[in-house]
């Protein structure tokens, strides 16, 4: 029952809804006592030889009001619970959605894909039902059963009734014990699906992978394996679940046999009339019901209290990127200066940064370089407030990017990523996400900066293209575009290139770099990258190895140094050489 108490909330807030609804069914349970009587009377006239057809027509009517009666009070609890229910599905579901566009990338290091899926929704279903199903059977059973029982001992004989009632004790125990190991059960069920979730979601993000690896008999198997044991799971619960309805019909079975034998005597000796002791059996059949809800009960119950545990617990997961009171609103502009003295990964002991330093007036351009796993990356994500605890500062106009609200930090900042996601919309949609309004010609013109206007209008159906999930039906160079555009249609104050050009080749780049130096005079730009032509024409380029500069200046002053950035620059001119010649 601890489940009632933790949405203690919401049926606080929905107050008036379920007490409408509670009311209605209490007024069904007593219309509900009318036929067993009417039919009790009727037996005792035709025994007593009293019947006639007036009489038959005014029980036959009441028998007919009272079923009306039945489908208005059915109607107005149906739509306040059930609409009751639906409403806390949709806050939770509104409640969890932002909760999760609001977590940092900590949050998403600990949570798979599938399994936060699964939360939203196998296990938001079981809470609904918690607040649907679970009142209902909760506030039926004791409505209907207590006022059956009070029927039993008022119309029929108390006697009768303490003798078929005694059994029922052996209920509340049994559903204890079951109902115990079944939230632990289902527990284990939901996590098993979350399992499978996540292995669907990995195997169809990696699809092509698994296919030229020739690895589809061993995925399938893999997922087998998974949806075996989740079968598993779901048989012990459905075992645990399924031990209610035999012992609940035990029970009963041993309240008709009290009732036949006690009523019987009672019959024969006159205490009570043979329509009385009909009507007795009808309410005991009556009471089938309650009973059998009862076990539902802890069934839906114990289910929703697993799932609202675990939902709970991801709602309870704290941001690390926390805004401070009073944090500037307005957009984060003017001299970058980052000095970072050092930066480790949670859970990692050797530094991921140190020592790195370096300024950038406003409308110059930084090139980062370095080999792979050098930190470059880390350095964009320092600056873009994804992880916060560091030892040095980081500012924009002289503040720390700390004292700026993460929208007008976030909001001047255009970031094009390594790995560049598309959404399931049209090209034109994809480029104007950040503001949905921007008309066609903006969108041109950022695609044409981007060098990917001509391409789109080649497509037959040109903007209005759809790029697929993840942008699948288009090539890397061109979801690398698109992912420039869209960044550059914002116009930002700070623009990210995280190797954002890799994929292009070298006269695409050439222009786009070109058109960047052109739009980009006033603002400032941040270009990090493994190909060196990318970043030649920066103010400052900085070179990083293991977290540290190692070398620093512009194109030519590090050519001058005869170090890490003159070898690989000879390197990939003499490649980009063979590749011209080749073709």
């Amino acid at each position: 029952m601890s489940i009632f108490r933790k949405l203690g909330w919401f049926f606080k807030q929905e107050k008036k809804h379920y007490l409408i609804g509670v009311y209605s069914l209490l007024a069904v349970a007593l219309v509900q006592l009318i036929p067993p009587k009417v039919i009790g009377i009727i037996i005792d006239e035709i025994a007593d030889k009293n019947i006639s057809l007036r009489i038959i027509g005014f029980w036959i009517a009441v028998l007919v009001l009272a079923a009306c009666l039945q489908y208005l009070f059915r109607y107005i609890w149906r739509t306040n619970i059930w609409g009751s229910a639906a409403r806390l599905e949709k806050e939770l579901r509104q409640r969890l959605f932002k909760h999760f566009t609001e977590m940092d990338t900590l949050f998403y290091q600990k949570y798979r894909t599938g399994d936060l899926m699964a939360h939203a929704t196998n296990d938001l279903n079981a809470i609904q039902n918690v607040a649907g199903a679970g009142i209902l059977t909760f506030a039926d059973s004791l409505i209907t059963g207590g006022t059956t029982i009070i029927a039993m001992i008022i119309f029929i004989d108390w006697r009768l009734t303490l003798i078929a009632l005694i059994p029922l004790p052996l209920l509340a125990v049994t559903s204890r014990v079951l109902g115990s190991k079944l939230h632990d059960a289902f527990r284990e069920s939901q996590e098993a699906f979350s399992s499978i979730n996540d292995k669907t979601q990995e195997s169809i993000t990696g699809i092509k992978v698994i296919k030229t690896f020739g690895q589809e008999k061993e995925d399938l198997a893999d997922f087998e394996a998974k949806i075996d044991e989740a079968i598993l799971k779901n048989k012990r619960v459905n075992f645990l679940d399924a031990l209610f309805d035999p012992f609940i019909t035990l029970i009963i079975g041993l309240s008709y046999v009290a009732t036949i034998v006690l009523g019987g005597k009672y019959v024969l000796e006159g205490t009570i009339t043979i329509g009385q002791m009909v009507s007795f059996i009808s309410y005991i059949g009556m009471l089938v019901w309650p009973m059998f809800a009862i076990g539902r009960l802890f069934n839906v119950l114990e289910r929703g209290n697993a799932s609202y545990d675990r939902v709970n617990e991801l709602l309870h997961e704290k941001t690390h990127i926390v805004e401070r009171l009073g944090a500037i609103q307005t957009l984060a502009k003017g001299e970058v200066n980052l000095d970072i003295v050092k930066f480790k990964y949670p859970k990692e002991e050797t530094p991921a940064l140190e020592q790195i330093k370096f300024t950038i007036q406003k409308g110059d351009t930084l090139g980062i370089v370095g080999k792979t796993g050098a930190g470059k990356t880390t350095i964009l994500k320092l600056l873009m407030r994804e992880y916060d605890d560091y030892e040095g500062k980081i500012q924009i106009d002289g503040r720390s990017i700390k004292e700026y609200s993460l929208d007008a930090l976030l909001k001047s900042i255009g970031y094009v990523p390594q790995d560049h996601f598309l959404f399931s919309m049209t090209i034109r949609d994809n480029i104007r996400f950040s503001d949905p309004l921007l008309s066609s010609e903006q969108v041109e013109q950022a695609a044409a900066l981007a060098s990917i206007n001509d391409e789109i209008k080649a497509l037959p159906e040109k903007y209005d293209t759809m790029v697929g999930e993840r942008g699948v039906s288009l090539s890397g160079g061109q979801k690398q575009r698109i992912s420039i555009a869209r960044a550059l249609i914002q116009t930002p104050e700070l623009l990210i290139l995280d190797d954002a050009l890799s994929a292009v080749d070298a006269k695409t780049e050439e222009a786009i770099l070109h058109n960047l130096k052109e739009i980009r005079k006033e603002k400032t730009t941040i270009i990090a990258a493994h190909r060196l032509s990318s970043v030649m024409h920066a103010d400052e380029i900085i070179v990083i190895d293991q977290g540290k500069i190692i070398e620093r200046g512009t194109h030519e002053e590090l050519l001058a140094l005869g170090g890490w950035y003159e070898r690989m620059w000879e390197k990939q001119q003499l490649e980009a050489k063979i590749e011209g010649g080749e073709a």
